[in-house]
């Protein structure tokens, strides 16, 4: 009996085994219609995107072959699953993989068929579904099998190729996989889903050549007749699809164990083995801080050879399901990837990066490469706990993973570097985060989110930074000890399961159950306080409550105060850049919104910090006594907008101008960020906010001081692209000026603190890119002695960037870069070279940049969509890299995927330059032109307000800066 002859059984039998939630019940004809087509014609027997719960896998059994120079792979998995309803059908994820054989079998592993079974596709959800002519009945075990291949991918995601370059000009080719979020069902059929976690046993065969690696380390070895190898891992914990991981290339690592006994790796082509030490230092100080401040040992034990015997706790043995727990080892690889699309990925036990987040050459690295490779490391390290100890239940609450794994990143490395000053990043991390959310395209950290394009979406400023920026609030809040006492909890009580947004909050707030208290599991508190309350200030609050305004809802607060005497008069509304109270919608805009802030704030006549919780649209607050000054959310620590009265911006104006260090580089940092972004929402004139910033002078702190020059230079750039040429030569003297003193006690050095270090590679940047003569003849002496070296003496890493961009204005300066670019053998330096290259006034060599990156072979299509961004800053380059999107815009997608942070980034980077209702047109129309693309996702909507905004900041500002300028430069 062949597969074909079971069709008329299968079509007897369809609409019988479809689970009831399948079809809706309402009328025939609405079955009808909701009834989807496979390929080959049949009824598909799921109709939703998500998978049914009816059937749980337990353990993959996963045989994966990849073959390097036909560049396909092949393999096998058998999956035990768990039938919870009578069912005839699996319904599982499969893209792109031609099935060859499919089969049921029982719990002996006795076949239930002896013919292979059908497989019906139905490409638009991903799913694959396969008949069992005999009932799967509730309760018993079976086994699913599945044959299977596929080319690997020419992008970036499910199991693709990659290659590099010898020293000697050989190209190799390697097979890595990167998963999330959707991209596991492109390598082996799976259940795609987060909550499906399951165990693992992973077998890959390989050349004698090749190494292959997967989330835990090799058990053992066997060489196969046909002279390959085939590697067998075996995973102790469940984990859901996205982070499971498996490589096959020839690198070479360096390794370390821990002070705990965690046996660290660091894998990289062989010729950059010696920029991968710093990685290994940096990983290891960060899981043993991890390790500490969770007080959970790191969370994927490896059964094993193991090289070292470790205690653990009866609980710890228990909750990993293991035997003889002192037999564990523990095993965290890190690899740098040549083709990678994004920073990093938590793959569990197997992390992978771009290069040039993970290898650092001491020889030119600059200071900002080290702090960025610190924080990934560190970010990634952070998911280990945050992602995989405990993963969130479905994406709508990735922010569970990013956020913290993005917060950690902060207290994580100002522990382990404090010298790095990561505290500063924390403040342009929140700015950015506000910037998002004060436009009305922004969305709520945890919304809803069902198709892959919709899920990739997720991954993006709103749960990266934002999510960070309210936990830090929250820390602040609950103070350090509370805070940490409850993310432990959370993750106890968690690990090795699915979590929601709810459950983070319950675990911050003292609810232990008297099992729970018993137990001694999950608590630490002996009192029993009242559910879900905190005091602060003398205030009960909710605390899940108040958090929910910051998480099930869009957008940030404006909070208002007016000072009249001793009494404090504030009110909040929701914070919008592009829409005023004067405008129709602007009503509308508001309707629902209200947030529980912690408001923290000082006076001229405070020593400490004062607190309130707003929960109201308005409230008074009285001081006890009169005061000069007051100034709100201290420290920056919350996540909201301060705006005053006339009298109350006064006096910070004045109070900066006069002794600026009566409040924190912090304070000072929040003013300026808020007076700028009130002048874009046009609640402030623009000459107030220029006049605070004129205290800049005396400025002696780094972030206050970039921060304000930041605004400057953000109005120079598009005051340059709208040929405004008066304020442009106005705006340029004024900064030149006013700037020159710290500009020329700059050296062209790597001394100082990574903090001075940062402000020497900004300012000089700054001033040679504004045509300052002493920073351009002083770049071209450099240039020219690392020419005539050829390229082998060491620049000063922290304006090697700077350097190459002055050298890369003349046409044989940029041929030798395009040159160099070919043949260097550190990222790091081709970032900076491709950076200069993209700087050139030159729009013929800016379309060539274009086109090689498209090409992929010498610009590597992962640095394509910086490149684009990098082009459209670049006046040269502005229309051109627009018009490059529009004409390539279905290749970008079928490179990059649409949703993802590639096409944000392309998106967002070219049309963030544009500021007149003529550009705005443009590119509605393109996304018109595009609408079953563009529709499917959010950031074509955050592109078109960005340009409004645009536009109304110069509709609003154009004249008073003209004259503001004029009147200094008078």
């Amino acid at each position: 009996m062949s597969s074909s002859s079971i069709l008329p059984l299968l079509l007897t039998l369809i609409s019988l085994t479809l689970p009831s939630s399948c079809l809706p019940s309402e009328s025939s004809s609405t079955a009808t219609e909701n009834i989807h087509v496979a390929t080959n014609g049949l009824p598909f027997p799921w109709s939703k995107l998500r998978l049914p719960n009816y059937i749980i896998p337990i353990h993959y059994h996963l045989l994966i072959h990849p073959n390097l120079t036909t560049l396909r792979f092949n393999g096998s998995v058998k999956i035990e699953i768990d039938v919870k309803n009578n069912t005839n059908w699996v319904v599982l994820h499969s893209k792109n993989l031609e099935i060859t054989a499919a089969t049921v079998l029982d719990e002996s592993e006795a076949h239930l068929f002896d013919k292979a079974l059908p497989v019906l596709e139905y490409p638009p959800h991903e799913q694959i579904a396969i008949f069992s002519p005999k009932i799967l009945t509730s309760g018993e075990k079976y086994f699913l099998y599945l044959e299977f291949s596929a080319a690997l991918s020419d992008g970036f995601f499910g199991f693709y190729k990659s290659s590099y370059k010898t020293t000697e000009g050989e190209t190799r080719v390697l097979a890595s996989t990167h998963f999330e979020p959707t991209s596991a069902r492109l390598a082996f059929p799976c259940f795609d889903e987060p909550i499906f976690k399951a165990n693992y046993s992973v077998r890959i065969r390989r050349g004698p050549s090749h190494i292959a690696l997967s989330n835990m380390p090799i058990e053992h070895t066997v060489e196969l007749d046909n002279g390959l190898f085939e590697d067998r891992f075996e995973a102790s914990v469940q984990m859901s699809t996205y982070l499971v991981a498996f490589i096959v290339c020839d690198f070479k690592s360096v390794s370390r164990r821990t002070v705990t006994g965690i046996d660290v790796s660091i894998y990289a082509v062989p010729h950059k083995w010696h920029q991968t030490h710093y990685a290994l230092e940096a990983a290891v100080k960060l899981l043993e801080f991890y390790e500490t401040y969770f007080n959970i040992y790191y969370p994927l034990p490896k059964l094993g050879k193991c090289l070292r015997a470790i205690h653990f706790s009866k609980s710890y043995a228990k909750n990993t399901a293991c035997i003889n727990c002192i037999f564990l080892c523990f095993c965290l690889d890190l690899i740098a990837i040549p083709d990678f699309q994004s920073g990093a990925m938590e793959n569990w036990g197997l992390t992978t990066y771009r290069e040039t987040s993970l290898l650092y050459d001491p020889d030119v690295s600059s200071t900002s490469d080290k702090l960025w490779v610190t924080m990934v490391i560190g970010h990634e390290l952070a998911h280990q706990w945050f992602g995989n100890l405990v993963t969130m239940e479905w994406w709508n609450d990735i922010w569970l993973n990013e956020g913290f794994a993005r917060y950690m990143e902060f207290v994580s490395v100002e522990a382990t570097y404090p010298q790095l000053k990561v505290e500063d990043y924390l403040l342009d991390t929140c700015f950015a985060a506000m910037g998002r959310d004060s436009l009305n395209s922004s969305r709520a950290i945890s919304c809803s989110a069902e198709n892959p394009t919709q899920i990739k979406e997720m991954f993006d400023t709103v749960s990266y930074d934002k999510g960070a920026c309210i936990l830090h609030m929250l820390r602040h809040f609950l103070t350090d000890d509370v805070f940490q006492s409850g993310i432990v909890r959370y993750l106890r009580k968690f690990r090795y399961r699915n979590a929601k947004n709810e459950d983070l909050w319950d675990s911050l707030v003292n609810t232990c159950s008297e099992e729970d208290f018993t137990s001694g599991e999950y608590c630490y508190s002996n009192t029993q306080a009242t559910k879900n309350a905190y005091r602060f200030v003398g205030e009960h609050i909710d605390l899940k409550k108040m958090m929910y305004t910051w998480t099930l809802q869009k957008g940030i607060p404006l909070v208002t105060v007016k000072r009249q005497g001793t009494k404090l008069y504030i009110e909040q509304e929701r914070f919008l850049r592009t829409f005023q109270p004067s405008d129709p919608l602007w009503q509308s805009m508001q309707a629902g919104y209200l947030w529980q802030i912690p408001l923290t704030y000082k006076t001229s006549h405070s020593n400490n910090e004062m607190r309130h919780i707003l929960q109201t649209k308005s409230d008074v607050l009285v001081l006890d006594e009169d005061v000069d000054w007051v100034k709100f959310n201290t420290d920056m620590n919350g996540y909201y907008i301060i705006h005053y009265d006339t009298k109350g911006w006064n006096a910070l104006i004045e109070l900066l101008k006069v002794n600026h260090s009566a409040v924190s580089f912090k304070d000072r940092a929040n003013l300026i960020h808020n007076a700028f972004q009130l002048v874009t929402a046009g609640r402030l004139t623009l000459d107030r906010a220029l006049d605070l910033i004129t205290y800049l002078k005396s400025e002696t702190h780094n972030v206050p001081l970039l921060q304000g020059l930041g605004y400057l230079e953000s109005f120079y750039k598009m005051i340059e692209k709208r040929n405004i040429a008066d304020i442009k030569q106005n705006l340029k003297t004024y900064i030149l000026q006013y700037f020159r003193d710290v500009i020329d006690k700059q050296t062209w050095s790597n001394e100082g603190t990574d903090s001075d270090r940062r402000l020497r590679s900004e300012l000089l940047s700054l001033a040679c890119d504004l045509g300052y003569a002493p920073c351009l003849e002083k770049a071209k002496h450099f240039y020219q002695t690392w020419v005539t070296s050829n390229g082998t003496i060491s620049l000063p890493s922290d304006v090697t960037e700077t350097i190459y961009m002055v050298g890369a204005q003349d046409e044989s300066g940029w041929q030798y870069l395009l040159e160099k670019y070919g043949v260097s053998m550190s990222e790091a330096e081709k970032c900076k070279i491709l950076a200069a290259l993209a700087s050139s006034k030159d729009s013929n060599k800016l379309q060539r940049l274009l086109e090689l990156g498209m090409e992929g072979s010498m610009i590597r299509a992962q640095d394509l969509s910086t490149l684009i961004y990098t082009v459209a800053r670049n006046p040269a380059g502005h229309f051109l890299a627009w018009n490059f999107v529009k004409k390539n815009w279905n290749k970008l997608v079928e490179k990059f995927q649409l949703g993802s942070f590639s096409m944000r980034n392309i998106i967002i980077g070219t049309t963030g330059q544009f500021s007149s209702k003529e550009e705005l047109a443009n590119i509605k129309d393109f996304f018109d032109s595009i609408r079953e693309q563009s529709s499917q996702v959010r950031v074509t909507q955050v592109a078109v307000e960005n340009v409004e905004k645009n536009i109304l900041w110069l509709e609003r500002n154009l004249e008073t800066l003209r004259t503001w300028l004029q009147q200094r430069l008078n």
